[in-house]
């Protein structure tokens, strides 16, 4: 009689079971669609491989183009005069433009060093602080893409 008994218990736990199991199923499934429907991943990615970066092209090449030296007079007390010399960094699709307006931007790059005071030449970081200055105004006249970077190839007081 026992065994009679616990059997009608265990199928009724063995249908609550299955049904967890199905209920678990189904939603895990569900949400494993709905993440790569959305496109939070892929199983083809996943199967593919590491995805090889692009090649470059010939229109990325690099060039340098050479900012005349400019040689300004520092204002004050001792006599000093401060050399700078720069180059820009573009690819070589901008070249053209950024070697036209040249003369803009050693004008824009004059202009900012006069301004600048004698005292904070002494200061600890001020080449620093005058390279991000020159990018920022080599991108007002040149604009944002031409502009890769800025080197500063001489920085020295006679």
């Amino acid at each position: 009689m026992t065994d009679a008994m616990a059997l009608p218990g265990k199928k009724a736990r063995g249908k609550k079971g299955l049904l967890m199991v199905a209920l678990a199923t189904l939603v895990l499934g569900g949400g494993g669609f709905a993440s790569t429907y959305v496109g939070v991943w892929s199983p083809g990615a996943m199967l593919s491989g590491p995805v090889q970066p692009p090649a470059p092209s010939e229109h990325l090449a690099v060039a340098f183009i050479q900012v005349p030296t400019i040689e300004i007079i520092i204002p004050g007390g001792r006599s000093r005069t401060m050399v700078m010399a720069a180059t820009i960094e573009t690819d070589e699709q901008h070249r053209a433009q950024v070697t036209h307006l040249l003369p803009r931007v050693s004008d824009a790059f004059t202009t900012f060093l006069s301004g600048v005071d004698p005292a904070a030449y002494d200061k600890r970081g001020v080449l620093e602080v005058i390279r991000a200055e020159l990018v920022t105004r080599s991108r007002f006249v040149l604009g944002e893409e031409p502009v890769k970077d800025l080197l500063i190839t001489e920085f020295r007081f006679k």
